[in-house]
């Protein structure tokens, strides 16, 4: 199924549920990801599993699901023999996944509006050294726009109800998603990937949300894959430079080790801890990298007894 009403108009309604990680839970039902294409490979060998994954998630009580395209690239596909029309092909692949998806949870009782966000992930996770968490690539605005403009195009014409700009870790990079979006015809949320008050290249959040704040395309300004103690800084700063919708959806506070591609230390992701953030204007929460429909299923039903 798809809503009948807009996300964004959703979004100035009251607080929407996110899903959680994609990777996790194709893991945890056994599908190796240790690949440079990372989930994105299943798109082409095991369409089905993600899906599956979707639909663990909207079952568990996501009202949005994010697809399965953050690492999809024309570049990437190209370093596995793919060529650019079968790459294609499989990024609007990973928008109809998430809408059979959502067709299968309405099929199994699920009356609730339900909604595919496509992801467009930075230029660092096409390079899958972990350079996302890191920015500052050496290319200039204008690079980094031919980049993701192809990708974005495609996504678009898949039709999805909006397009996750998630993981930035550098404000040019934001500058040149923000005008890469323009003139396609669907919304868009930008989503950074911060350390403390600060963008994962070192410039302060109130200089990162700015240009986002007079953007027709974006519909929601926040942060993902950082830690949950980072949230709350992020939420406050956003909402009041912006004036939109906040979105976030931390990692569960492990790290990502790039060489030995693992995570490590503990989870300090607390479902209960939405209540704040939603209080500072959160109104998109879920979760990324090790936060799995359980999770999500605990943020739900708290923001359902908040509302």
């Amino acid at each position: 199924m798809t809503s009948t009403i807009t996300l964004a108009e959703a979004l100035a309604a009251g607080t929407v549920v996110l899903d959680g990680g994609m990777s996790n839970q194709l893991e945890s039902a056994g599908h190796d990801l240790s690949d440079e294409l990372w989930s994105a490979r299943l798109l082409a060998e095991r369409p089905e599993a993600i899906t599956e994954a979707h639909l663990a998630y909207f079952e568990a009580g996501a009202d949005v699901a994010i697809t399965s395209s953050y690492q999809a690239t024309f570049e990437g596909f190209a370093k596995r023999g793919i060529g650019p029309e079968r790459a294609a092909e499989l990024l609007a692949l990973s928008v109809e996944l998430a809408r059979e998806a959502a067709r299968k949870a309405a099929a199994g009782g699920v009356t609730r509006p339900l909604w595919v966000a496509a992801s467009v992930g930075p230029y660092g996770a096409m390079l899958a050294d972990g350079s996302e968490y890191r920015g500052r690539y050496g290319l200039s605005v204008d690079e980094l726009e031919r980049f993701h403009r192809p990708r974005l195009e495609v996504l678009a014409g898949a039709r999805p109800d909006v397009l996750a700009l998630e993981t930035v870790p550098d404000a040019d990079e934001a500058e040149a998603l923000l005008r890469a979006v323009r003139g396609l015809g669907v919304p868009a949320w930008l989503s950074y990937s911060v350390a403390g008050d600060r963008t994962r290249a070192g410039q302060p959040l109130e200089e990162a949300f700015a240009p986002a704040a007079d953007a027709d395309e974006v519909i929601a300004v926040g942060v993902n894959c950082c830690v949950p103690e980072d949230v709350a800084g992020a939420v406050e700063t956003a909402a009041r430079v912006t004036g939109k919708p906040v979105v976030v959806y931390p990692n569960s506070g492990e790290a990502w080790n790039a060489e030995s591609r693992t995570w490590v230390g503990r989870s300090t992701f607390a479902p209960e801890q939405v209540r704040g953030w939603r209080e500072s204007g959160a109104r998109l929460i879920g979760g990324c990298c090790r936060v799995g429909p359980e999770a999500i299923d605990s943020i739900a039903r708290t923001l359902a007894a908040a509302r």
